[in-house]
């Protein structure tokens, strides 16, 4: 996996005058980490775009600042954006240690097809969507993929203890924690109504039919005679 390297400034705008960074194609950033000197920083925001696009929030990041001869080590901690826009508004980096464990959430992703999916009524229940680990940095998985083509039968689950990792990734979720699972499919709430509806109208209108009187057979004639 290609190593991903971002370069950033320090940051001299401080507050509301960020906002005329944000004008000009800069977008404010903000390093911090355990045991390390937090420092503003800025970083063009075309290649910031591109770097989270490809790292999320669980790949390591070659962080460059402008004038330090080494580059630091970071993970992308907290992104912000404009809540109308969605563009860029912050963005923090977390700076870790090679050699030092950390902790972080790494999100669950569905692979392959499941065979008893192919029968019908049948659904996918999901449980959690991503997996606490501990670990070094350099381990961190930038997804954590499950397996569902094993899922052959109905009500068969795969939990958190099924889970197989790295040695060195100690897992720190429930082992017990339902992951995924084969279940009845639900009959969405709104179909149910309407179909009580339907049954409701149709019961009144044969009721209504069978209390009609019946036309005497004077009244009948006299019909055909008009």
């Amino acid at each position: 996996m290609d190593e991903l390297t971002l370069t950033a400034i320090k940051r001299e705008v401080l507050g509301k005058k960020n906002r005329f960074l944000r004008r000009q194609g800069i977008t404010p950033t903000h390093l911090f980490g355990h045991k390390v000197e937090s420092q503003a920083l800025q970083c063009d925001t075309v290649e910031l775009k591109k770097i989270l696009a490809h790292a999320g929030t669980t790949r390591l990041v070659s962080l460059r600042i402008d004038g330090e001869k080494q580059p630091k080590s970071v993970f992308v901690r907290e992104i912000q954006r404009d809540p109308l826009s969605r563009q860029l508004f912050h963005v923090d980096f977390y700076q870790v240690r090679k050699g030092e464990k950390m902790e972080v959430d790494v999100p669950i992703v569905m692979v392959g097809e499941a065979p008893a999916l192919k029968e019908k009524g049948r659904m996918l229940a999901h449980g959690i969507t991503s997996l606490a680990i501990e670990c070094l940095p350099e381990k961190v998985p930038p997804q954590i993929e499950i397996d569902i083509s094993i899922l052959e039968e109905f009500d068969q689950a795969i939990h958190v203890k099924d889970i197989v990792l790295d040695p060195d990734i100690t897992i720190h979720d429930d082992p017990e924690q339902l992951v995924v699972k084969i279940s009845e499919a639900l009959v969405k709430e709104e179909e149910v109504v309407v179909e009580e509806e339907e049954e409701a109208v149709e019961a009144e209108e044969e009721e209504k039919a069978e209390e009609a009187p019946e036309k005497p057979e004077a009244e009948a004639a006299l019909g055909e005679d008009k």
